[in-house]
């Protein structure tokens, strides 16, 4: 098929490290802006980060609704081009890009109506506010481009092809990094400074993904951009991606409501510490992130081919790889949690705040990376609905969990082990399920093919 790579035959480590690296340094890139963002502003003061992170939380959601055409089209295309129906994989390209527009401006013209609001919530300070609603509604007229590229992205991924993302990617986060200290403190912008430079490092990334595909690839035979939704292949999308958008969009609100929490118990500095140390923690979850679309698009194929044996030697595989990158990082933040988070905010009350929820945030990045390793296998074999049921039912059990701990006087470190205990438990419960159909699932696959 045009411009695509067959998954289905050839050495299974190589392929998963040659798909899995691109994607988890472009995981790396798009948490990069983030990051970017945070340690300039961090330059400012612990008031700017805090304006900044309120509003992080809620371009989170962004990202996460932005899922569900990711997913949809890594899934759908990788599938189709698996089950040589390259007439399908063009078919469900050209809708996730259509859909993925539609959604972008909806939810984007929303979050400009509603910003005030919706940062409201957290009851900050007058001027914490302000900056951060302003903030906000500038990032929120870039999120078509966000969306669009997370789509073309998908499309890319399941063609085999995951270096590109990766290039394109890294040229924006280059330009973001020139360009914040130039709107930040050159144009004296402040925060909204660095809202101009991601909204315009987002840009230039969606304006390469198109000339690439348009002048460079002839991906797929060149399908169109934009079509008429039909609806075959809008359930089909839905079904795949909506329970993952779902999943990453509901616990992007318990982080709202955790945040909102965060506040009320250590003030401006508990909102902070909570927003920065989870961007943070995106070391080990886009490192994970990365396998596990990896994974995904490999088992797409493979399962769709019929090719049982490879999607076990792949899923054992990736196992490995990710247990020992997340012991590493449980040693990271719990050994050296106050220097990680000073080189973000370098104010001695905030990175000492910060350092406590590393330390204790840390026992759980190596069952952070086995629950996202294994949302991997599910949604490669097609079924994204087990990986949801837990997540969100664990995610929202936090909420009463660290009103819980607090009441027994933990106080804001409370809040901590609640995200902590969650995420241990989410990570042992999607493994044992998987476990637990494994045989049922890929004997019926055998059956079939």
């Amino acid at each position: 098929m045009q411009g695509t790579k067959n998954l289905t035959q050839g050495p299974i480590k190589q392929q998963l490290f040659n798909l899995a690296m691109p994607i988890m340094a472009t995981s790396f890139i798009q948490m990069a802006y983030s990051l970017t963002d945070m340690a300039w502003v961090g330059r400012i003061g612990s008031e700017a980060v805090a304006a900044v992170g309120a509003v992080g939380i809620l371009t989170w959601l962004s990202g996460s609704i932005a899922l569900l055409n990711k997913v949809g089209a890594e899934v759908s295309v990788a599938q189709s081009i698996g089950a040589q129906s390259p007439e399908d994989a063009r078919q469900f390209s050209s809708h996730n890009i259509t859909i993925a527009l539609i959604i972008s401006i909806c939810w984007g013209g929303l979050l400009f109506l509603l910003a005030h609001p919706l940062i409201g919530v957290y009851e900050l300070k007058a001027s914490i506010t302000a900056n951060a609603i302003s903030y906000l509604r500038i990032v929120s007229t870039g999120l078509p481009f966000v969306f669009l590229s997370a789509a073309f992205t998908g499309i890319y991924n399941a063609a085999g092809r995951s270096k590109i993302p990766f290039y394109i990617s890294g040229a924006g986060l280059l330009l973001n990094i020139m360009l914040d200290p130039l709107f930040i403190f050159g144009f004296g912008l402040g925060t909204n400074g660095a809202a101009y430079a991601t909204w315009i490092s987002q840009a230039i990334v969606f304006s390469i993904f198109v000339y690439q595909l348009r002048c460079r690839d002839a991906l797929l035979g060149r399908f169109p951009f934009f079509t008429r939704l039909r609806r075959k292949y809008t359930l089909r999308i839905l079904k795949l991606g909506l329970p993952v958008a779902a999943l990453n969009s509901l616990f992007a609100l318990v982080n709202m409501f955790m945040c909102r929490i965060a506040s009320g118990q250590g003030g401006h500095i508990g909102l902070m510490t909570f927003t920065t140390g989870g961007q943070i923690e995106g070391i080990t979850w886009n490192t994970s992130q990365g396998f596990s679309t990896g994974l995904s698009a490999f088992i797409a194929q493979n399962y769709a081919g019929g090719r049982n044996d490879r999607v076990i030697k792949a899923w054992h595989t990736t196992l490995w790889m990710t247990g020992i990158f997340g012991a590493l990082c449980t040693l990271l933040f719990v050994l050296f949690g106050n220097e990680v988070f000073a080189l973000f905010v370098p104010e001695a009350e905030a990175y000492e705040a910060g350092g406590v929820f590393l330390r204790i945030d840390g026992y759980s990045q190596l069952f952070m990376m086995l629950e996202i390793t294994m949302q991997g296998v599910f949604y490669g074999l097609g079924r994204t609905v087990p990986p949801a049921i837990i997540s969100i039912t664990l995610n929202y059990i936090r909420i009463p969990l660290a009103i819980c701990l607090i009441q027994l006087g933990m106080g804001v470190e409370g809040i901590w082990w609640a995200v902590s205990i969650t995420t241990i438990a989410k990570g042992i419960i999607l493994l044992t399920w998987f476990l637990i159909i494994r045989k049922k699932t890929l004997s019926l696959n055998k059956m079939n093919s």
